[in-house]
């Protein structure tokens, strides 16, 4: 049987319209003849979705029965009994109630696809199980509800509903999302206009990195090696010199004209290569980049121009943006074509950018001929020798007398000097051998043999032959000599690579690993620790070698791709130092924020001992002065003075009490030991368990406790506390005659008490004091107690997987929001420890909601 096709509507949030354009879509479908039902829909009480389902066929929902309530789910065998063509299927995300024949919706579909039948379906970005991590960064919002990347990616077809941010903000204010007592929250909340565009950035970014690997693969299987100017890659080749941040710039330039270009820096240190004539140059250049936008690299590779292509044909790059020849025109006519005509000749579909700069041609020098251990130079230097011989001789024949035979062995002296200088001692000594057996043959009597009458002509060519071989072995040796500084001034370059991408803030052991990859060619690189792999770059093959290096502590770096040569282990062993320093380093890290985590604890008890010495002295001087009037035999009390003496003693007891539990509370929290039991919860009963205990009225206290907000995982003595706490702060720092507003919404997953008063409020710049322990913000009222209420709340909240954070009022005054986990269906509801002050709050059975 074929199987469906799979295609997602993928939004960036809620509200962008994606089940309307899905009921849309399949709308037009049904027009066209085909037969499409609705399998599940969910309007959200907005009419104009609801509208869009009027003519389509709907097939109804399935009761699933679960603690008692009746939980409405797509009716799957329904579904497959009917075996439409299309089927629509919104929220792909969603979980299905307890009892479900599958725990998630998208396996529902999956069972629709593989019965043929195709499925339209919708997400938001938000419910990619790998954009979890930055959507809580984002929003504050942890998705209880994600789907397997896999899933999308097997998807035939992925389409983005796209709505401007302040577009969908102000459908939200038309009430056209939410009800209208859920605008204002949302509005504050989730739907900030900075988190609607990052968001909204997130969706579009991960659907063009997923088209990227589809073109990708697609590329691989159809062996097209060719590049596919999909997107802009703008590779900048930089050598570290002055001209570097020329070509950044022109190539940030390139990479903006296209959008979603990419920019991306590469050195190339070789043996042969060029160094950086400016120290610091090239790290200038590699923050440069980065300010751009951009990315470094640093590679090693043997020949400059083959290392620079191929890193631009593996990263798909379109453009490659390199320098014009530093040299002037006689040093480039006598060396020959330089990087740049190599680079366009083996470029092939990269376009080239040759940038002219300040220092092109600048200055004069002989061409680059050191560096003899290559085996180009070797052939060079034979090629001469070979050619450049029986021309020389075929002149001095012709220009032979008996007084020319000095400057007939100076020529060849010449020739000797020239090849060493190319190719060092091997084709320097081919070269003597063979000018001197010419000489002998040509010039020396009796000529045209390779016999000397005269032993002082002998005696000359051995000297002629030993001036030859000393000339070209001191150049081969200096040529030696600069191979190797000029290999170790790469190797540096590496290292200082290394160092500061740590010091700019990069995960050490990921940068170090991934420098290395690239620094020697190889296909992967793995770091493994205590036999887990902790960090890896690239992507290892069943045919690579595998190099591996034992690091202290028993982490191991494994090198998949080919062997390393001496030299390059050589400094391989200083990386894995650097790495066995990088992973101490971690180490002491961590030990260093377990002290920290001492030290504030030590903080706490200083303060602690000093709160002890004022606060807790005034309640039990009080209550001992009363007891000690009361026990003095002496001292004759009317009756209505003991009674105030004893209320004292008890009024002050009772404070005491209240301080060292508060005490101990803060301790527990410090500490991490706080006991909490968790159990479903009505915001409602402990809001009005609340207001008994702190005795206070519609006077005081505005109440907007929504009807729809859902029972919350709370423990229902610690939340209670949070609310008095709250309140009492925001009753007390209230002007005279303002009521302190208290409303409850729910999100989702979350539900949120807010605390609203129109007090003096706290600057922003001092928000965060207000949660530190012993701290009153210049409140000198010892009545209020140790400025321990907030500490504690923001521990009580944070210990119940919730949050407690302060936002303005608008028009003056301090908003405190309490957020906590919507609780699962599952058990009973905790009641508050007290009794409420009135009814209940309606609960109401949950449902997938496009909230967040």
């Amino acid at each position: 049987m074929k199987k469906g096709r799979l295609r997602v509507l993928l939004g960036a949030a809620p509200g962008v319209g994606k089940t309307y354009t899905m009921l849309e879509e399949g709308k037009r479908l049904a027009a066209e003849g085909n037969d499409v039902v609705v399998a599940f829909v969910e309007t959200h009480g907005r009419a104009a979705t609801a509208a869009m389902v009027d003519g389509l066929e709907v097939v109804p929902r399935n009761a699933v029965a679960h603690r008692g309530m009746d939980l409405a789910e797509m009716d799957l065998d329904a579904v497959l009994a009917r075996r439409p063509a299309i089927a629509l299927v919104d929220e792909l995300a969603h979980t299905n109630a307890p009892g479900s024949r599958h725990a998630k919706r998208w396996q529902d579909v999956d069972e629709l696809l593989d019965a043929g039948i195709d499925v339209i379906s919708t997400v938001n970005a938000q419910h990619i199980e790998s954009l979890g991590d930055v959507v809580l960064q984002i929003t504050g919002v942890p998705q209880r509800e994600t789907i397997p990347d896999r899933v999308l990616r097997d998807a035939d077809q992925i389409e983005v509903v796209d709505l401007a941010p302040q577009a969908l903000r102000d459908r939200l204010s038309g009430g056209l999302v939410y009800p209208a007592e859920r605008i204002d929250a949302a509005l504050s909340n989730y739907f900030r206009l900075g988190n609607l565009t990052a968001l909204r950035e997130l969706a579009l970014l991960w659907l063009a990195d997923e088209v990227d690997s589809a073109l990708k693969a697609y590329r691989a299987e159809h062996g097209i090696d060719r590049t596919w100017e999909a997107r802009e890659r703008v590779v900048v080749a930089l050598t570290g010199g002055p001209e570097g941040e020329t070509l950044l710039r022109r190539g940030a330039r390139i990479a903006s004209r296209s959008s979603g270009g990419e920019l991306i820096a590469v050195h190339v240190t070789n043996p042969d290569g060029m160094r950086p004539r400016h120290p610091g140059a090239l790290d200038a250049q590699r923050t440069l980049a980065e300010q751009l936008g951009g990315s470094f690299h640093q590679v090693v590779g043997e020949d400059v121009p083959r290392a620079l292509v191929e890193f631009a044909k593996a990263s798909d790059a379109t453009q490659l943006v390199i320098g014009v020849s530093r040299r002037s025109r006689l040093a480039a006519a006598l060396s020959g074509p330089g990087i740049g005509a190599t680079v366009i000749r083996e470029s092939g579909d990269i376009d080239v950018h040759i940038v002219t700069h300040a220092s092109a041609g600048s200055r004069f020098s002989l061409p680059k001929l050191g560096g003899s251990l290559g085996r180009r130079r070797l052939i060079a230097g034979g090629a001469i020798a070979l050619v450049a011989g029986p021309l020389l001789s075929w002149l001095l024949v012709s220009q032979h007398t008996e007084a020319s035979i000095t400057s007939d062995v100076l020529a060849y002296q010449l020739l000797v000097i020239v090849v060493a200088l190319v190719g060092g001692i091997w084709p320097a000594l081919f070269a003597a051998v063979l000018s001197g057996l010419t000489l002998n043959f040509l010039f020396v009597a009796p000529v045209h043999t390779l016999t000397i009458a005269d032993p002082r002509q002998f005696l000359a060519l051995v000297f002629y032959v030993a001036n030859a071989l000393l000339v070209s072995y001191v150049v081969d040796q200096a040529a030696r000599r600069t191979s190797e500084a000029r290999r170790a001034a790469a190797e540096s370059q590496l290292l200082a690579g290394m160092a500061g991408s740590v010091l700019r803030g990069e995960d050490a052991l990921q940068a170090m690993v991934t420098r290395t990859r690239e620094a020697f060619g190889l296909s992967g690189v793995r770091l493994v620790i205590d036999g887990t792999v902790r960090v890896a770059d690239g992507e290892p093959t069943p045919d690579d070698r595998v190099t591996s290096v034992a690091l202290a502590g028993g982490a191991v770096l494994e090198l998949h791709g080919r062997d390393l040569e001496a030299s390059e282990r050589r400094l391989l062993q200083v990386i894995a130092t650097q790495i066995e320093q990088a992973i101490e380093h971690g180490a002491l890290t961590s030990a260093a924020s377990t002290a920290g985590v001492l030290a504030e604890t030590d903080r706490v008890r200083s303060a602690l001992l000093a709160a002890v010495g004022h606060d807790l002295r005034r309640p039990l001087t009080s209550a001992s002065a009363a007891v000690t009037a009361l026990r003095t035999p002496d001292l004759r009390l009317e009756t209505s003075e003991r009674a105030e003496l004893l209320d004292t003693a008890a009024e002050s007891l009772d404070s005491l009490a209240a301080l060292v539990t508060d005490l101990l509370d803060v301790s527990r929290v410090q500490a991490g030991a706080l006991g909490v039991s968790l159990a479903p919860t009505h915001l409602a009963d402990v809001v009005f368990a609340a207001l008994d205990e702190l005795a206070l009225g519609p006077a005081d206290v505005e109440l907007d406790l929504a009807d729809d907000t859902l029972p919350v995982q709370a423990d229902a003595v610690l939340l209670q506390r949070v609310v008095v706490n709250l309140l009492a702060n925001a009753v007390r720092h209230s002007p005279a005659g303002e009521r302190v507003r208290v409303a409850t919404s729910t999100f989702r997953e979350q539900s949120e008490l807010r605390v609203v008063d129109r007090g003096p409020g706290v600057p922003v710049e001092r928000r965060d004091e207000i949660f530190t322990p012993f701290q009153r913000l210049g409140d000198t009222d010892n009545e209020t107690g140790l400025g321990l209420g907030l500490a504690l709340s923001k521990g009580f909240a944070e210990g119940m997987r919730g949050s407690l954070e302060v936002e303005d009022t608008p028009g003056g005054g301090l908003t405190m929001v309490v957020t906590l986990p919507v609780a699962e269906p599952d058990g009973p509801v905790a009641n508050a420890p007290a009794s409420p002050a009135g009814p209940p709050a309606a609960s109401a059975p949950p449902t997938e909601k496009e909230t967040p």
